[in-house]
């Protein structure tokens, strides 16, 4: 079965315990699929027995630092260690264009014997397909950020099971379309708008948009304890709540 793997949970101030939020989805496949890199994830990869020369794809939600910071050591790290399979990397032209540009600035058409990569730039609209594979069918909605940013949408093939992840947004129509009756919704949970959702926000797309279960995700963490998120979601949404950590993985 599909496999989640959290590797980070946090908001845009980490600590410790909880790394930037970021994750890889897994399929029967075998090919791992990463959504953001503030920070690098292959140390965390090697750790957990998963092969980074097996991630082909790489989705990047938006241009802030806690999303995309860790590209440009991820890409070095792959390339120091002989990587030489080829690389996807999906985002918005806002998004997009500014890795190019972080990249340039780092010289890296000057890295010998560099691996193939493809930047794959994604319209600003609803519906608009990243992914289309053996194991899943995804797609992107723009949410509501500080920055032109997106939301997904991915569906199971093999077992019709759907995923809707809302990255950095406040609420709007946008989260409602990818959380309308999934079987797990991961909804940020940093804080009041604007740009981004309380827990009690969350709670309240999945309670009215029908989905089966609710985990929460890029919540603050410095200096304050994230666990009583669950309770405050649980008045508002009468299904399952799980506070995400770094390291979960759940069945997809």
């Amino acid at each position: 079965m599909a496999k989640i793997v959290i590797l980070g949970s946090a908001a845009a101030v980490n600590d410790a315990t909880h790394d930037y939020t970021h994750f890889l989805l897994i399929g029967d496949d075998g090919h791992p699929i990463l959504v953001d890199a503030g920070s690098n994830p292959l140390g965390k990869l090697k750790y957990l027995g998963i092969d980074d020369d097996a991630m082909q794809d790489v989705i990047l939600t938006h241009f802030h630092p806690d999303h995309v910071g860790g590209v440009p050591n991820m890409l070095m790290h792959m390339w120091l260690i002989g990587r030489q399979t080829s690389m996807r990397v999906h985002g918005l032209h806002h998004c997009i264009n500014r890795i190019e540009d972080t990249m340039e600035a780092y010289n890296w058409q000057d890295w010998p014997n560099f691996f193939p990569i493809t930047f794959h730039r994604l319209r600003e609209r609803d519906e608009v397909v990243i992914l289309d594979n053996d194991d899943f069918y995804m797609v992107a909605y723009p949410v509501k950020h500080f920055v032109p940013t997106i939301g997904l949408r991915i569906t199971n093939k093999r077992n019709g099971r759907v995923l809707g992840y809302s990255c950095d947004t406040e609420p709007c129509e946008a989260v409602y379309k990818i959380a309308d009756g999934v079987d797990m919704l991961i909804h940020e949970a940093a804080g009041a708008p604007p740009g981004h959702s309380t827990a009690t926000q969350a709670a309240q797309i999945a309670q009215e948009s029908g989905s089966k279960s609710l985990y929460l995700i890029h919540y603050p963490v410095w200096n304050v304890d994230p666990a009583p998120l669950v309770d405050e979601a649980a008045q508002r949404y009468d299904g399952p709540i799980t506070l995400c950590k770094d390291f979960d993985i759940y069945e997809f």
